[in-house]
């Protein structure tokens, strides 16, 4: 079973994109984020001709995310990460899928940093820190995937001191993503690569693509029953070289 996640960074601008990759990929299940389409306004009927079912939390203008599968029915848990009812912002979807769980992850991005917005980044991994304690808990088989907006060591970043300020390099967004390995959770692409930077974003400005300076942000953590399964992984950096490309890359990971 072939797990991928992308960050489209708009579902119907750069939707040539997403299904010439879906064609070629042929992920079983995929996690989308940064939609940036109302909930009517997902492109369901162009992924369902391409041969997927999706699940979807739209959100005008900004965020989103969404879960397609392949070959399976998705039976949706949660549609919201719970611990704040009033937060209305559309990051987590959760389902599943042939046995096992899959939660697909937005994390706040946090800049500009000190502030409200990386102070709703904190609470927001806080939050879920905690769910993924409570889903680690039942024994089920689960996958959290997605855009965690948090590059864990200098390691997943390109050699530069730019970024020193940018809300996904400081310490508390880094120790908070330790906290959550240490329940027990297996980092999947550094576990398959652990020599390689394996970056999954880079920015539009300053030529970082065509300089390769990239960062990885886009994680698979799975718990330990799934870590045993775990079989091969990558990134596929050639559709961020595409024309209209998203500044992400899928990333993708294989289950015996």
């Amino acid at each position: 079973m072939k797990l991928a996640t992308f960050n489209i960074n708009n579902v119907n601008k750069r939707l040539p994109n997403l299904l010439a990759w879906l064609k070629a990929a042929k992920p079983d299940i995929v996690c989308l984020q940064e939609l940036k389409a109302e909930q009517g306004a997902f492109p369901v009927e162009a992924i369902e001709k391409a041969g997927y079912r999706a699940e979807w939390v739209g959100q005008k203008s900004w965020n989103g995310v969404a879960i397609l599968s392949r070959r399976y029915e998705i039976h949706v848990t949660r549609r919201r990460l719970p611990g704040d009812p009033s937060d209305r912002q559309s990051r987590y979807i959760e389902a599943a899928i042939n046995g096992i769980v899959v939660g697909c992850i937005y994390l706040p991005n946090g800049n500009p940093q000190p502030g409200p917005k990386f102070a709703y980044k904190l609470a927001w991994f806080e939050r879920l820190i905690r769910h993924a304690r409570v889903l680690k808990k039942t024994g089920a088989p689960v996958a959290l995937i997605g855009d965690f907006n948090v590059v864990p060591t200098d390691f997943d970043i390109y050699p530069t001191k730019s970024w020193g300020n940018d809300a996904l390099l400081q310490p508390e967004s880094r120790a908070a993503y330790q906290r959550l390995l240490k329940q027990g959770w297996t980092d999947a692409l550094r576990a398959l690569h652990p020599g390689k930077p394996m970056y999954t974003f880079w920015d539009y400005k300053r030529l970082r693509w065509e300089r390769d300076a990239g960062l990885r942000i886009d994680h698979f953590l799975l718990s330990p029953e799934l870590a045993l399964r775990l079989k091969k992984g990558g990134v596929d950096r050639a559709a961020r070289g595409e024309d209209g490309a998203s500044d992400h890359a899928p990333a993708w990971i294989e289950l015996k």
